[in-house]
């Protein structure tokens, strides 16, 4: 059975999508796991950073993209679903060479329109229709094909997000050690364990990502030893990563050979490796 683990902040910029990036790629590179990736994002960063603009565009103006599976929620009852999971599934995504299985299910700005109008969908027969549900119904035919799915949360707490959440055993924070970046933390902690009691399930946190980090940062320093004294929030992870132009510019689709290449030679891939190496223990442990 795949590991399903959505990575969220209610704060935009903190890294949320680099981080996912190179968990999946480093999951599949160095510790040879099949990946999916699920963009639940609008801003789409996170599949054009895998497939490009352009790939991006032909998939979405052929509604081969997850907006297709809510908008499909949205049609009237008679009409056909246009939403396929075969067709929307890109399959080995990744523009570096050594990462070999990372699997895509891309996102689409048509979200953004998408999300607010969830609420009116229909009850659907028998009342099976349950606007935070369509994610799990439509992926449940392919998610034993992995060993980790990871799933890019908007930086909201809406419907689409509670897709997200509603398939998953975990979740992470990436944040950077600041106040505004880490103010809603327990927020998200409050609104997960809610919807999860709902579900009578649990959705175990997982852990705090620190992104961004400056060591030479008396804020940032003294950010991270507040998190890790507070004995409410999630666990924060050791490895820190780093603010560097390197990491920065890990979010363009650029082709490379190997992951040093991709994210630096000054011991950026090292730490890297080693979040990658810590998630994988802290999920095994936890779910």
């Amino acid at each position: 059975m795949a590991y399903i683990i959505s990575t969220i902040n209610l704060k935009g910029g903190v890294g949320k999508t680099t981080t996912t990036v190179a968990l999946a790629e480093f999951l599949s590179a160095e510790f040879h796991k099949r990946v999916l990736v699920i963009d639940l994002d609008p801003q789409t960063n996170l599949t054009t950073v895998f497939i490009g603009e352009e790939r991006w565009k032909q998939l979405n103006d052929k509604d081969r993209t997850l907006s297709t599976l809510f908008k499909d929620a949205l049609r009237p009852e008679e009409e056909e679903p246009r939403f396929d999971i075969t067709t929307a599934l890109q399959r080995r995504v990744s523009p570096i060479d050594e990462v070999r299985r990372v699997d895509l299910l891309p996102s689409s700005l048509d979200l953004i329109d998408v999300q607010d109008r969830l609420a009116t969908m229909s009850p659907g027969r028998f009342y099976s229709n349950n606007p935070t549900d369509l994610l799990r119904k439509a992926v449940k035919p392919i998610i034993d094909d992995y060993d980790y799915v990871l799933v890019d949360c908007p930086p909201n707490l809406g419907i689409v997000t509670l897709n997200g959440l509603r398939i998953s055993d975990g979740y992470i924070i990436p944040t950077i050690p600041d106040v505004l970046s880490t103010y809603g933390i327990p927020q998200i902690q409050q609104r997960v364990r809610a919807f999860a009691d709902g579900l009578g399930e649990t959705i175990t946190e997982i852990g705090i990502v620190v992104t961004k980090f400056r060591k030479a940062s008396t804020v940032h320093t003294n950010t991270v030893r507040r998190l890790k004294d507070d004995p409410q929030l999630p666990a924060v992870l050791s490895s820190y990563v780093p603010e560097a132009n390197q990491i920065a510019a890990s979010a363009e689709h650029v082709a490379a050979g190997t992951l040093r290449q991709k994210y630096g030679y000054q011991g950026q891939h090292d730490i890297l490796r080693a979040l990658t190496e810590e998630f994988i223990s802290l999920v095994e442990e936890k779910v």
